[in-house]
């Protein structure tokens, strides 16, 4: 093995280095990542690119896939008889498509894991019911049940109207507050059609058409 490696030229030494060192380091990455491990935290490299900031091109993850694939991307390229400026240029577009992908990646996944998060403004106009009571002109915070993403939640609440509104009082939100309150006022809980009701209105149609 050793006299296999020394016999090698430099730029394919090169290329087998940062293959091997890279794909152990990106085995390692990838499982920290997909078991809840902290990699963009390793010393400060990510200290200021990890700050939420959306679609990252530039992270510590991205430049491990870039390296690994441009090693094994070279060393596919010296093995195929290319140019050493052609084997170059085409481990490095491949180490750059590899940091897109990984980017994009990661993105997607981000976006999948903050779609379960609860986003108060979706709380705005929901109808809900007094758990807890509120006290008037936003004196006292108290708890709602209300329906928010799909799922029913008790979340705290403040209200402006005049008068407490104590439990099981139907109410309305209007608005949100920076720090994720609620405010509610009351209303009445919206009337549904009976089941008797709405199979009656299909055979009154019926015999509107019917008579014309």
């Amino acid at each position: 093995m050793a006299d296999w490696f020394s016999n090698l030229e430099f730029i394919s030494k090169m290329y087998w280095l940062v293959a091997i060192i890279g794909s152990l380091v990106f085995s390692i990455v990838m499982v920290l990542t997909f078991t809840g491990g902290d990699v963009d935290d390793i010393g400060d490299l990510d200290a200021d690119i990890d700050a939420d900031a959306g679609f990252q091109f530039i992270s510590f993850k991205n430049l491990v896939g870039f390296f690994t694939i441009f090693g094994w991307s070279g060393i596919a390229c010296i093995d195929a008889g290319l140019s050493k400026p052609l084997t170059v240029i085409i481990s490095i577009a491949c180490g750059l498509l590899m940091m897109v992908i990984m980017a994009a990646l990661f993105y997607f996944v981000s976006k999948l894991s903050d779609s379960g998060t609860l986003n108060y403004k979706n709380a705005i106009d929901a109808v809900g019911e007094v758990y807890l009571p509120i006290g008037s002109d936003r004196s006292k915070i108290g708890k709602v049940t209300v329906s928010v993403q799909g799922t029913v939640r008790t979340l705290d609440a403040l209200t402006d109207a005049l008068s407490d509104l104590k439990t099981g009082t139907i109410i309305k939100v209007v608005d949100v507050t920076s720090n994720g309150i609620l405010i509610v006022d009351q209303t009445r809980k919206p009337i549904e059609p009976s089941q008797e009701t709405t199979e009656a209105l299909p055979k009154a149609n019926n015999r509107i058409i019917e008579n014309e």
